[in-house]
C-alpha cells in the first residue's frame, strides 16, 4: 500500500534504470537484492521465503528493532532487521505484524533465526506472500550494526553516483548552450539520456518544444497529442516527470514553463528527475534572456512605428528603416492598425509574451506584418502590406481576430476587464501610413468605453475623437449637463431608468419599432417613456437639431467626470 512516501511524479516500484543496468526507485538507495549480496547479510546465509519477485525494491534506510508495534516507526522504503521477539506468538498477531509493515511500504523484512525462531512460522510466511512483502530469514547470526553501516554506506555512494550522472548531463547542457545551442539542444540531451520523449510546455499546458521519439520511433507530437495533450493538470502516465521552469525573478514562485518526461519507451529513474531539475535551471535563464531580447525587439519596432506616426521619420526614409526591421511589403497599400489595452493589462503581464503570441496569430493572415509594442501607452501598433485597397475589410477582420486571440493567449487582461480596442486606419502609401497610425492611436484612446466590436474604422470615430480632445474643457461638461442633466438626475432617483431608452432610440435613428423590439417593450410603453424624456428635457425628440445635440451629449458623457 502506498503510504505517501512517493512524490507525485515519481517512478514506479519496478522502475528499471536503463543507464546503470540496475533497478532504482523513488530516492537514492540500493535494491533489496543488492543488500542481500553485501558481505554483512550474505554472511548470514539469507533465504528468501516470500516476495522473490520484489527484490528490485529500493532500500531507502535500514532499521533494527524488536517491539510489536514497530510499523508505526516506519516511513516506507526501510529494510527491517529483527530477531523476531516483536512478531508475537499467535498466528493472528504474526499476520497483523506483516500486514501493517506491508501497509507502511517497507522494502523487506529480514528475520534472524535463533532463540526466538528456529524456522519462521507458516502464518508469517503466508501473510508475506499474500501482501507481496519480501521476507528473508538468516540462518546465521550477523551483527546488525555492521549490516546497517554497510548498507547505509552503499546508499550514500549510490546517491553520490546519481548526483554525478545528473551533473554530467548539466555540464553537457551548459556546453551546448555556450556553443550557441538553445532549447532544442537541451531537450535533445535529456531525451537521449532518458530514452524517452521530452517536452517543454507553457505554464498553462501549451506545447513549445519536443525532442526524442515515442514507441517504435513514433513522432513525439503524436505522443503529446495522445497523452499529455489530454491531461493538462495531472501526470498522463504513472512515472512521468514534471519539473517547473521558474520565471519572474528569484523568490517570486512563478512558473514560466514546465519540463515533461513521459515514460513511453522505458521507465524513468530518480537520476532522470535530477537531470531534468538541473536542466530546468538552465532553461529558465535561456527563456528569460529570449524574453528580454524579444521584448526589446518588439519595443524597437513599436518605437519605429510611433516615430513614423509622429513625423520623426519621413515617408522617404521609412522604407529603408522598415527593411532593417524585417518588414518588406509589396507595391500595394499599407494598412495601419492600432490595438489599445489601456488599463486592462494584468499585473506582471509580459509584453514579450504578448508580442510573440500576437505575431504567431498574425501569421495566419498571410501578409507582410510589422508589429511593435508601446507598454507606456498600452498600445500595439501594426503595419500590414496589402495587395489592394479592396481587401481592407477582410484583412481588418482577420487582423482584429488575431490581435484579440494573442492578448487572450498571453493572459494580459484583468478578470472582468473590457476587451481591447482595435482601430483600423486608412490604407495608402508611407505618408498615409504615418498619418493613419497617428489617427488610429488617438482614436483608440477616444474609443475606450464604446460598445465592444471586433474593430472600429478610425474614420467613423472622428466625432468621438473631437469630443475626447475637448474632455478637459469646462464647456464640454457644461454642454452635457444642459443637454441631458435632467435625465441623469431622474435616473439617479427614479425607476425605470430612461437613459437606455434614449440611447437605443437615437442609435436606431428614431425608428420606434426597432427601438421597442431591442428594448423588449410594447409600443405604448415606449411612447410613454419617450414622452417622459421629452418632458424632462423640455425638447422635441422629433427635431433634427435636438437629436444631434442629444447624440453629441451622450457621446461626450464618456469623456467628462
Amino acid at each position: 500500500m502506498d503510504t505517501g512516501r512517493h512524490d507525485a511524479h515519481a517512478t514506479p516500484d519496478d522502475a528499471y534504470d536503463t543507464q546503470g543496468g540496475g533497478y532504482e526507485t523513488h530516492g537514492a538507495g540500493i535494491t533489496v537484492q543488492r543488500a542481500l549480496e553485501l558481505p554483512g547479510l550474505r554472511g548470514g546465509l539469507p533465504e528468501v521465503l516470500a516476495g522473490a519477485d520484489r527484490l528490485h525494491r529500493t532500500v531507502r534506510w535500514v532499521h533494527a528493532g524488536e517491539v510489536p508495534h514497530i510499523a508505526s516507526l516506519m516511513k516506507g522504503g526501510e529494510l527491517l532487521l529483527t530477531t523476531g521477539y516483536g512478531l508475537g506468538t499467535r498466528p493472528a498477531e504474526q499476520r497483523a505484524f506483516v500486514r501493517t509493515l506491508a501497509e507502511r511500504g517497507i522494502a523487506a523484512l529480514v528475520v534472524e533465526l535463533g532463540p526466538r525462531f528456529k524456522r519462521l512460522p507458516a502464518a508469517l510466511v503466508d501473510s508475506a506472500r499474500t501482501a507481496g512483502l519480501p521476507l528473508v530469514q538468516l540462518h546465521r547470526e550477523v551483527p546488525f550494526v555492521a549490516v546497517t553501516e554497510e548498507i547505509h554506506t552503499e546508499i550514500v555512494n549510490g546517491h553520490y553516483a546519481l548526483l554525478q550522472r545528473a551533473e554530467e548531463i548539466h555540464r553537457r547542457c551548459t556546453q551546448a548552450l555556450l556553443g550557441g545551442g538553445g532549447v532544442p539542444q537541451v531537450l535533445g540531451i535529456l531525451a537521449d539520456f532518458s530514452g524517452n520523449p521530452v517536452f517543454l510546455e507553457t505554464a498553462d499546458g501549451r506545447l513549445l518544444y519536443a525532442a526524442g521519439s515515442g514507441p517504435e520511433g513514433a513522432d513525439p507530437l503524436q505522443v503529446w497529442e495522445g497523452l499529455r495533450g489530454q491531461h493538462k493538470d495531472e501526470p498522463p502516465l504513472s512515472g512521468s516527470v514534471l519539473v517547473d521552469v521558474p520565471g519572474g525573478g528569484p523568490g517570486t514562485g512563478s512558473v514560466r514553463a514546465r519540463l515533461v518526461l513521459l515514460p513511453v519507451r522505458t521507465a524513468l529513474a530518480p537520476v532522470h528527475r535530477m537531470a531534468a531539475e538541473r536542466a530546468a535551471g538552465l532553461l529558465a535563464v535561456v527563456l528569460m534572456q529570449a524574453r528580454q531580447e524579444e521584448e526589446l525587439a518588439a519595443r524597437g519596432r513599436g518605437d519605429f512605428l510611433t516615430d513614423l506616426a509622429e513625423g520623426r521619420i519621413t515617408a522617404e526614409d521609412a522604407p529603408a528603416q522598415a527593411r532593417v526591421l524585417g518588414f518588406k511589403p509589396g507595391a500595394g497599400p499599407l494598412l495601419p492598425v492600432v490595438m489599445r489595452l489601456g488599463d486592462t493589462v494584468a499585473p506582471g503581464g509580459g509584453w514579450a509574451v504578448l508580442a510573440r503570441a500576437v505575431s504567431e496569430e498574425l501569421t495566419s493572415v498571410g501578409l507582410p506584418v510589422l508589429l511593435g509594442v508601446r507598454p507606456v501607452e498600452g498600445r500595439v501598433p501594426v503595419l500590414l502590406g496589402l495587395r489592394s485597397e479592396a481587401e481592407r475589410p477582410t484583412v481588418a477582420d482577420r487582423v482584429a481576430a488575431a490581435l484579440r486571440a494573442g492578448v487572450e493567449r498571453a493572459g494580459m487582461l484583468r478578470p472582468g476587464a473590457q476587451p481591447p480596442v482595435v482601430i483600423v486606419g486608412v490604407a495608402g502609401g508611407w505618408a498615409a501610413a504615418s498619418a493613419g497610425l497617428r489617427h488610429a492611436a488617438e482614436t483608440a484612446a477616444a474609443a475606450q468605453g464604446l460598445p465592444d466590436r471586433p474593430w472600429y474604422d478610425a474614420r467613423r470615430l472622428d466625432t468621438d475623437l473631437l469630443l475626447w480632445r475637448l474632455r478637459d474643457h469646462p464647456d464640454l461638461a457644461a454642454f452635457v449637463d444642459r443637454a441631458i442633466g435632467p435625465l441623469l438626475a431622474h435616473d439617479d432617483r427614479s425607476k425605470p431608468p430612461l437613459l437606455p431608452t434614449l440611447e437605443t432610440y437615437l442609435a436606431h435613428a428614431g425608428r420606434k419599432a426597432e427601438t421597442a423590439r431591442e428594448l423588449h417593450l410594447n409600443r405604448q410603453t415606449l411612447y410613454n417613456r419617450l414622452a417622459r424624456i421629452g418632458e424632462l428635457l423640455g425638447t422635441d425628440l422629433d427635431d433634427p437639431h435636438t437629436v444631434l445635440a442629444l447624440s453629441l451629449a451622450l457621446r461626450a458623457r464618456r469623456h467628462v467626470p
